[in-house]
């Protein structure tokens, strides 16, 4: 399926590039603008500067400050952009301290292209 998200801009926080890399290449046919934050903290900063990203893509495991984290910061300041976690290791109880971190939506590494295209279309076309 073609997604159409022209001028939407989605924030990768990820500390691996090449699992950036891969996010990156799995969107590049949706017109979409992909921003980069390579840690918890990185990615807390940018959104704190720019208001205008439209999902974030939050791995739970980065340096400096974790996805749980950085997802309790941004909605204790009242930012209700919609987060889909990505981790490699999620189990039930995971999947419960996401949701209760303020994460709208997860997604398990490696992913299936579809499924995760899918979600972010849920997201971004409300």
């Amino acid at each position: 399926m073609q997604y159409n998200w022209q001028n939407k801009k989605i924030l990768i926080a990820e500390d691996s590039e090449m699992n950036f890399i891969l996010l990156k290449k799995n969107l590049e046919n949706s017109g979409a603008i992909i921003l980069w934050a390579k840690n918890g903290l990185e990615m807390v900063q940018s959104i704190e500067n720019r208001r205008d990203v439209d999902l974030i893509l939050m791995d739970i495991s980065m340096p400096k400050m974790d996805g749980f984290s950085a997802t309790k910061l941004l909605r204790k300041a009242g930012i209700q952009i919609p987060i889909i976690a990505q981790s490699a290791f999620i189990m039930d109880e995971d999947k419960a301290k996401i949701i209760e971190a303020g994460c709208n939506d997860f997604i398990e590494k490696p992913f299936d292209k579809e499924v995760l295209l899918a979600k972010i279309d849920s997201f971004l076309i409300k």
